[in-house]
Parts: structure tokens; C-alpha cells; sequence
């Protein structure tokens, strides 16, 4: 597979997997480094818009003249943003949270040219969790899947635990594969 003219402006493996899955893999990976607190008061549609293009912006800042592809995903229960978890007993709370309920997972897409457009494309995704166990939930935190990702991994173990997903199964992963394809052709990269 040759490589497309765009850099990836994410560290994510799953983000990487699923671009060269559609044979969309970048020239080049240049994860940004930006503050992600939210501001106070901030809406989840509102934080993960922001973040995704503060990425694009970031990498585009050092990179001039390059196709830059961003992306951020997040967990969200009503209108509360689940952050990743630094401990077992963090990510332990985040599963008796999710537990029995329906949450949204949105993953926000950029995509600045190298004409300096902007392009962004956000998508939401509905996870309709089943009433996790103690037990289920030890499992969960002990095989240590949720290290590094935004509360989970929907492609693991957590799998068995999803009665239904309403939306894009890639974008809970971290890519709406879709939406970034279009916008990648949108801009000529093929």
C-alpha cells in the first residue's frame, strides 16, 4: 500500500488500523500536543469540535503546506464528558456509570488542506450498554483494555457487554471511517 498525501495528526494505533484498512495510510504520524481541558461550561458537542480542529491547527502550525488529519473521540453520559481514566479505581467508577445505561460516543473528524481550508465532519454514535456484574467489571479493569483510550475499547472484551449500537461502530473506535474518506476525496487525496 502507498502512502497518501496527508499527515495523521493522532498517535492512536486504532486511528492508524482503520485509515490503512481502507487503504488511506498517511505519509507521516504527528500527534499533537495541545491542552484538552474543557472550558468551563463547555458543551460536549462544543469541547469535541474545538479539540479536533485545535489538533489540526496545531499540527498544520509546524507542518505548513501539508494535509493534516485530526481527530478526538469522547465519552459522554447526559451531558457529562467522561475523561480518561488514570487508575483501576477511576475506570472502575466510569463502568458502574455506563452500567445498565445508554451513553453517546462522538468523535469529531478535521481535516485542514493545504490551501489552509478547514473541513470537519462530528459524529455521534448511541452505546446501549446491558447491567454490568461486580464480577464483569473486575474482569474488565483487570484486562487493562481500557489503558490509553477515552474510558474503553469497543473492539475487546467490552464487546460482549454492548446490547446495541446506534450510529458508527468505526467512530466509536475513533475514526468514522465514512465521513473521513469523503473528506479526504473531497480534498483530492485518493
Amino acid at each position: 500500500m502507498s502512502t497518501k498525501d496527508f499527515i495523521l495528526a493522532s498517535g492512536s494505533p486504532q486511528r492508524l488500523a482503520l485509515l490503512k484498512n481502507i487503504g488511506y495510510e498517511p505519509k507521516e504520524i504527528h500527534a499533537a500536543n495541545i491542552d484538552e481541558t474543557p472550558l468551563p461550561k463547555e458543551m460536549p458537542l462544543s469541547y469535541i469540535r474545538r479539540i479536533a480542529r485545535a489538533k489540526a491547527e496545531a499540527v498544520s502550525a509546524l507542518l505548513p503546506n501539508e494535509n493534516i488529519l485530526s481527530a478526538d473521540t469522547i465519552i459522554v453520559v447526559g451531558q457529562k464528558i467522561i475523561q480518561k481514566s488514570h487508575s483501576d479505581e477511576e475506570q472502575t467508577a466510569v463502568m458502574r456509570l455506563l452500567s445498565g445505561r445508554t451513553h453517546r460516543v462522538i468523535t469529531s473528524v478535521c481535516l485542514k488542506s493545504k490551501d489552509g481550508r478547514l473541513s470537519q465532519r462530528t459524529v455521534t454514535t448511541k452505546i446501549m450498554m446491558k447491567h454490568l456484574t461486580e464480577e464483569e467489571i473486575d474482569a474488565y479493569i483487570k484486562s487493562g483494555e481500557w489503558h490509553g483510550v477515552a474510558g474503553y475499547k469497543i473492539e475487546g472484551m467490552l464487546s460482549g457487554f454492548v446490547k446495541r449500537i446506534v450510529g458508527s461502530y468505526t467512530g466509536v473506535i475513533g475514526l468514522p471511517l465514512y465521513e473521513t474518506k469523503n473528506m479526504l476525496d473531497g480534498t483530492g487525496i485518493r
